[in-house]
């Protein structure tokens, strides 16, 4: 089974913690395409979505599900959504895409955040994969100094505007033993619109595309 098979038994999946009759959030990322392509299946069951990105809004209205803006919703049951690393407590790094703020938010209003991945995502430590800090334009040197001083080596993702018109920092260099401490640390700085790591609000369940299919954790 290829990594796009793996992803793809992750995605569908999924379906099975969507509630018939209720609007479902929506992630964003090359796994999470896979689930949109499974909620079309079902779109007549479903009152709609609300999604973390211009992009994943654009792939749901293709397949005629109706989105809604999160300000008119004041709850949903469950929310789907990759990971670019995820450890055993179910801590997660994700932004690869730089919609990190967006899915923070989305994710703070669900009930329960169901994350899909690939076996290839699952880390003993979190850090492999640079840690994405979405930062105001005008900080973002300032925040890669203040980011150094914990130890990390920030690098500018260029030619990259988030959907909220910010830029990102991609720190390198950090194994994150303690991910919750050093989230609320980074989003301390001033300057910092949010980072990449879910550990605050972790995972409720995990998804894994595997050689042997889904597997629930």
């Amino acid at each position: 089974m290829t990594q796009d098979e793996m992803k793809k038994a992750a995605g569908w999946a999924a379906l099975e913690y969507v509630i018939p009759g209720t609007i479902v959030g929506v992630g964003t990322g090359s796994t999470v395409n896979h689930f949109i392509d499974a909620l079309g299946t079902i779109k007549d069951q479903l009152k709609g979505a609300v999604s973390s990105s211009i992009a994943s809004t654009e792939r749901l209205k293709a397949l005629g599900i109706q989105v809604f803006d999160l300000n008119e919703v004041e709850s949903f049951s469950v929310y789907v959504d990759g990971a670019d690393e995820i450890n055993p407590s179910r801590d997660m790094i994700k932004g690869g895409g730089a919609a990190l703020t967006r899915e923070k938010i989305v994710a703070a209003v669900a009930d329960k955040f169901v994350c899909i991945i690939d076996n290839t995502k699952t880390v003993d430590v979190l850090g492999a994969f640079p840690l994405p800090v979405e930062v105001i334009p005008m900080s973002r040197e300032y925040v890669a100094r203040e980011i150094r001083k914990l130890g990390g080596n920030p690098v500018w993702r260029e030619n990259v505007i988030t959907d909220n018109g910010n830029q990102i920092l991609d720190v390198h260099g950090l194994a994150i033993t303690e991910p919750k401490v050093l989230e609320a640390k980074l989003n301390s700085i001033a300057g910092v619109v949010t980072n990449g790591l879910f550990a605050a609000r972790g995972a409720d369940v995990v998804i894994i595309g595997t050689p042997d299919g889904a597997e629930i954790r």
